[in-house]
């Protein structure tokens, strides 16, 4: 656990009279960030963390609980493990190649790295039910395409920069296509919880 004094407070501004945008060092702390200040008696309407963020919103007393941020560390809270959601892909997207090139690797290996990967979903973004999947190391980033594509189609299965993606539906998308599932992952008719992957879950893909 990282003490008080050997991590600095973390950084919040004011979103308009009743939210707080609070900025820490990556994903992994705004799902613990996130995950503690649910724990604690703070009167809110929604917490959402992001890549490197967690937004407060509808608090009653933004100067209190930003006072109570300060105090908060990493480590204070391990975010809850999600459960485990296993994805059929077919490994046939348009830049497989190009991910293989970037890798020095072939595109068999890509395939084995991909399905050999446990990820988490940190956040959702972009588009309703566009989970981002973290865990693709360092060494595996890669970049987004310099023109978008105007369609990606709905089950997408894609990566830029260390995340990985589902496309939930048709549209835009500059991520580099490995492949592609059959597996619904933003479904409206589940009114309690329409994504899939919400954050928190473990995502494994495998080959169809």
């Amino acid at each position: 656990m990282t003490s008080v004094g050997e991590h600095p407070a973390p950084a919040t501004r004011r979103v308009g009279p009743r939210a707080l945008l609070v900025e820490v060092a990556d994903h992994h702390e705004a799902r613990a960030l996130a995950s503690w200040i649910r724990t604690q008696l703070v009167s809110l309407t929604d917490v959402v963390p992001a890549a490197r963020t967690v937004l407060l919103d509808g608090l009653d007393d933004p100067a209190r609980v930003s006072q109570l941020v300060g105090g908060w560390r990493p480590g204070a809270v391990e975010p809850p493990h999600g459960r485990s959601v296993r994805i059929p892909v077919r490994y046939d997207g348009p830049d497989l190649a190009v991910v293989a090139r970037s890798w020095g690797v072939t595109e068999d290996e890509v395939v084995r790295r991909h399905t050999g990967l446990e990820l988490v979903s940190a956040f959702v973004g972009f588009a309703p039910g566009f989970s981002y999947l973290g865990g693709l190391p360092e060494e595996w980033s890669v970049p987004r395409l310099e023109s978008p594509r105007s369609r990606v189609p709905a089950g997408a299965v894609a990566i830029a920069d260390r995340w990985c993606a589902v496309y939930p539906g048709e549209s835009p998308g500059g991520w580099l296509l490995l492949g592609r599932t059959d597996v619904t992952v933003w479904d409206l008719s589940q009114a309690d919880e329409p994504s899939l992957l919400p954050p928190g879950t473990r995502v494994r893909f495998v080959a169809a």
